[in-house]
């Protein structure tokens, strides 16, 4: 299995952190494309720069090399993450503006009917957020917005990390024991 990741520069890098470290363990291939912002946020929110993380992927493309494979719906993957997906990237997808790699790989993605998950954190959201949510969506996205349950009693912020990094990995039916699932008492 091949996975495209993407990383852009809202808020919640420590989800894109703990689902590279997962799909590592799991032997998936990995894509990563990081945007300028993305790089930014993975600084101020970790202390750590994207030399760190880039190891974690297979690959890694730029995200100004329009040339990569990834930009391509000839070239095979089983599908893209976007986390965090910032309000900005979330919009160029919805109206298939690919003026970088990340947003061409999501496009290409959504054209090839192969799962996009989009993983927004943000907080109030306005009509637009939510409309450009809405046409994710229907055009076949899954809106995956980082709000944590509560039902499998997390004790910690890993906990409450493990509980979305575990629905992404839901969409790709990929096996885990990352949180506890709901079960009849």
């Amino acid at each position: 299995m091949q996975i495209t990741v993407g990383i852009s520069g809202a808020s919640g890098v420590i989800y894109a952190l703990k689902l590279l470290k997962i799909l590592k363990d799991l032997n998936v291939k990995v894509h990563l494309v990081i945007t300028r912002a993305g790089k930014k946020i993975i600084k101020y929110e970790t202390g750590l720069t994207e030399n760190v993380i880039i190891p974690l992927a297979t690959y890694y493309h730029n995200v100004d090399d329009l040339t990569s494979p990834i930009s391509s719906g000839s070239f095979k993957t089983d599908g893209m993450v976007v986390v965090p997906c910032s309000m900005k990237t979330l919009a160029g997808i919805v109206v298939g503006y690919s003026s970088n790699l990340l947003l061409r790989a999501a496009d290409v993605t959504l054209k090839e009917r192969r799962p996009l998950v989009l993983v927004p954190r943000e907080t109030p959201l306005s009509i637009v957020h939510l409309e450009n949510m809405y046409k994710a969506a229907l055009a076949g996205a899954t809106v995956l917005p980082a709000m944590p349950g509560f039902y499998h009693e997390p004790k910690s912020i890993d906990d409450l990390v493990n509980h979305i990094v575990g629905k992404i990995l839901d969409v790709f039916h990929l096996e885990h024991k990352l949180y506890k699932r709901w079960k009849m008492q």
